[in-house]
């Protein structure tokens, strides 16, 4: 009997096969990830809890559908060119610089037909822009205020 007492080697970690589960565990989480919900994005648009609009003698009210059409004060525009309804809108608005422009743009109306309100209405010196909106549960319109 040999009772020599052998030097024992510390054991070892092996780290190859670890590093090898861990490669496939990446590659797998890196196939079944979907990113297509980060190029989202959720916004939550305001509403407005005013008080519904009062009709006042200095106020333009310009109607914008879905197709692009403009009324002015129920009157409407012949035309989608922004010099079209800046003629109607200083037709209405007259002499008086102060009257309040009240924006009421259909949902699905793009954003250059509102963009060529706010530009007529700049050309013909109106600055005070209200965007009319929904109530929030009564379906009531109220004006959400809005100047430069």
């Amino acid at each position: 009997m040999n009772f020599r007492h052998r030097r024992s080697e510390e054991p070892e970690i092996n780290l190859i096969p670890f590093i090898d589960v861990l490669l496939v565990v990446l590659i797998f989480l890196m196939l079944t990830t979907t990113y297509s919900r980060l190029t989202e994005l959720k916004i939550n648009l305001p509403t407005a809890n005013a008080q519904a609009a009062k009709n006042r003698p200095k106020e333009l009210n310009i109607i914008v559908s879905a197709d692009g059409r403009y009324l002015v004060n129920a009157q409407q525009v012949e035309g989608r060119s922004v010099e079209l309804l800046a003629a109607a809108l200083s037709r209405q608005a007259g002499t008086a610089k102060d009257t309040i422009v009240i924006i009421n743009a259909d949902a699905a109306a793009t954003h250059q037909s509102v963009i060529n309100v706010m530009d007529a209405a700049r050309r013909v010196g109106l600055h005070q822009l209200t965007f009319a909106t929904q109530g929030q549960h009564t379906g009531d319109t109220a004006a959400a205020a809005s100047e430069p």
